[in-house]
């Protein structure tokens, strides 16, 4: 089911992603204790691209290091900041 972009932005940045401008809106992970990590994930610029579909939210999970299902859990909350980060070093991804 496609997300609305600026919701998938803004739950990125409540989870410990910075935003990053370029070519794209880059949004790079920090853990809790502020050290950068080279988890990152990207949405675009295009005006008309107001939701992220489904194949799109798919390869944004991977470069988080998440399953889907789990990538929807960080957007909408039951998945949190520490959760996360405790899955990240379970794979020994930070």
């Amino acid at each position: 089911m496609p997300r609305d972009k600026r919701k998938v932005e803004e739950a990125l940045s409540k989870k410990g992603f910075v935003r990053r401008e370029g070519d794209h809106h880059r949004f790079i992970y920090f853990t809790q204790s502020g050290l950068k990590t080279h988890i990152l994930t990207k949405t675009s610029h295009t005006p008309k691209m107001k939701e992220i579909g489904d194949g799109l939210l798919g390869q944004m999970a991977k470069q988080c290091c998440l399953t889907k299902t789990d990538f929807l859990r960080l957007l909408d909350c039951p998945l949190t900041r520490e959760q996360y980060e405790i899955l990240l070093k379970n794979q020994g991804e930070i």
